[in-house]
């Protein structure tokens, strides 16, 4: 055990026990880069639901003594114009902006894999029905789908998370597609079929599994997506509506003060671009260790 740890140590990956070192080790190679994203990910989750319902500060309360206030020991992000604690508003937003990303994603997800699955399995007329259909339904940018909803049914999660996924899940569906048309024709899915094994049994106990790599990266990064289009969405000032705020909603309101008080945008901006560096790591290692497999397998 020690033998082993000393050669983690030296390769630069991660020693993690339990049982959980088998599924660390085949989809990230026990990578760093990955072990400090997931750790970034955890912290940055945990102020998100912490901080609304623990800060002393209120995100929507209105004071009008504390308007523009400077960071400091009190307000650790400063306040607002309205007088708004920033640091409440900020992880509030967070969370928020993390709900739709996860919530759209997961949606998006289940989608793509089903529809993709299908499509490569069944191929010839249906599978070029069901990708066509997916090439006009991408023809159009997903931001207008997002923009046309808020429109119509107003500002709010529900709206924002039903126009990310009217065309969110077409990249996965495009991938699972091209992975289950490679995997079909493999020998242990050819011995399936052979034995008699059903269609639907041998896609869900044997194709998809064996895709599982790029379907994980393809939704770590789908997360990142997702909340980035939140975040531009509501910087132009259709995405959601108060008293809710994510990230984009801040980073919006703050932009008239800029010039006088940086820190109002700079705070939301920079715990942004952290948590989709974060995510990018993740995706990143398990991505390189997921593609050095397969072309190892090749």
């Amino acid at each position: 055990m020690e033998e082993l740890q000393a050669g983690n140590r030296k390769s630069g990956k991660l020693h993690i026990p339990g049982r959980a070192a088998g599924l660390w080790e085949r989809y990230t190679g026990g990578s760093k880069m990955a072990a400090a994203g997931c750790v970034i990910l955890f912290v940055w989750m945990i102020l998100a639901i912490a901080v609304p319902l623990f800060w002393p500060w209120s995100y929507s309360e209105q004071n009008a003594q504390i308007q523009n206030q400077a960071i400091s020991a009190v307000h650790w992000f400063g306040t607002d114009r309205f007088g708004r604690d920033l640091f409440a508003r900020v992880w509030y937003g967070a969370g928020l902006s993390l709900v739709i990303g996860i919530s759209s994603t997961l949606i998006n997800g289940v989608i793509g894999v089903i529809y993709g699955a299908i499509s490569g399995y069944a191929g010839k007329k249906l599978d070029m029905v069901l990708m066509r259909i997916a090439d006009i339904i991408s023809a159009i940018p997903s931001m207008l789908y997002v923009i046309l909803i808020t429109l119509v049914m107003g500002s709010g999660v529900g709206s924002m998370i039903l126009g990310l996924c009217v065309a969110g899940w077409i990249g996965m569906a495009r991938i699972v597609r091209g992975e289950i048309v490679s995997l079909k024709k493999s020998e242990y899915a050819e011995a399936a079929r052979m034995e008699g094994i059903s269609p639907m049994r041998i896609l869900v106990r044997h194709l998809l599994p064996n895709a599982a790599g790029p379907v994980i990266v393809n939704l770590i990064f789908l997360v990142p997506q997702a909340i980035f289009t939140e975040a531009f969405l509501s910087f132009l000032g259709v995405g959601l509506s108060a008293p809710a705020a994510s990230l984009g909603t801040i980073i919006q309101e703050a932009r008239s003060q800029m010039i006088l008080y940086p820190y109002q945008m700079i705070c939301p901006l920079v715990v942004l671009c952290v948590m989709i560096l974060a995510l990018n790591m993740v995706g990143t290692a398990i991505e390189e260790k997921t593609g050095s497999r397969r072309g190892g397998n090749r």
